[in-house]
């Protein structure tokens, strides 16, 4: 059989001229999208002004819609109050509390949006009135005041205990909480500090009143500490909590 070479090159040659011309705009409008794609903004960047009835109350700054730097709250006559500093969205470093004159108050480290480390509070002449520290948002039992003349604060109150002692009557013992100063308030807890940090959630809390607690322990049948731990949580003359720890002797080993 005879082929008709010219004919069919001639015919190969259209359809690959066709599949050139056809793909080659495709190709040249994915390459210009390619070219001049862009990531789009999340969101505002730059400073927000809250008001309230035109006031002034808080300016926050943004970038892509998230927290990124200084944010400032005033006082209601538009004296700066505080300022947080924020990475990714989270308090970082050190905020600040304001007296009206512009002095500051309290100063306050954070890491990841959590108070850790020392928060030092301040007198209006700048002398020093409290230190405390956290870790992970989390109290420690550290605790130093000063007068405003520079002397550091002692003489806290204690734990007292009296333990009401029925074990051969009904198997229990009572024991009975207050403070060495009577007019002092405090919170009163079972447990002990845990990892050296101190967290009411996980305790029991015996009070009665704002200055005193209590505690039965019952005859359990089996053999277990000879002790138990309070903790009492004190309010202080200048607003602060001071934590004092108590470990009490029982008379049994098998009370719960």
């Amino acid at each position: 059989m005879k082929t008709n070479l010219p004919y069919l090159l001639i015919v190969m040659l259209f359809v690959a001229c066709t599949g050139c011309l056809n793909k080659g705009p495709r190709q040249a409008e994915s390459q210009k999208q390619a070219d001049t794609l862009t990531v789009p903004d999340t969101g505002f960047t730059g400073i927000r002004r809250y008001y309230s009835k035109n006031l002034l109350v808080k300016e926050v700054t943004f970038k892509n819609g998230i927290r990124q730097g200084l944010m400032k709250t005033f006082y209601q006559n538009g004296k700066l109050y505080q300022t947080f500093w924020y990475e990714n969205g989270m308090r970082e470093d050190t905020a600040r509390w304001y007296f009206e004159d512009g002095r500051v108050f309290r100063e306050t480290l954070y890491k990841k949006d959590s108070m850790d480390g020392f928060q030092t509070q301040y007198y209006k002449s700048g002398m020093v009135r409290a230190r405390l520290s956290y870790v992970r948002g989390i109290r420690t039992p550290f605790l130093e005041e000063f007068t405003s003349e520079g002397t550091k604060i002692s003489g806290y109150p204690e734990i007292i205990v009296d333990i009401k002692d029925d074990y051969s009557k009904n198997g229990t013992c009572r024991i009975y909480l207050e403070l060495s100063k009577k007019d002092v308030k405090a919170n009163f807890y079972r447990g002990e500090y845990i990892d050296g940090l101190f967290m009411p959630k996980k305790y029991i809390k015996l009070n009665i009143n704002e200055y005193k607690g209590y505690l039965t322990l019952r005859k359990s049948g089996a053999s277990g500490n000879n002790f138990v731990v309070i903790i009492a949580e004190i309010s202080t003359g200048l607003g602060n909590k001071y934590l004092t720890y108590k470990k009490i002797d029982l008379p049994y080993n098998d009370l719960k």
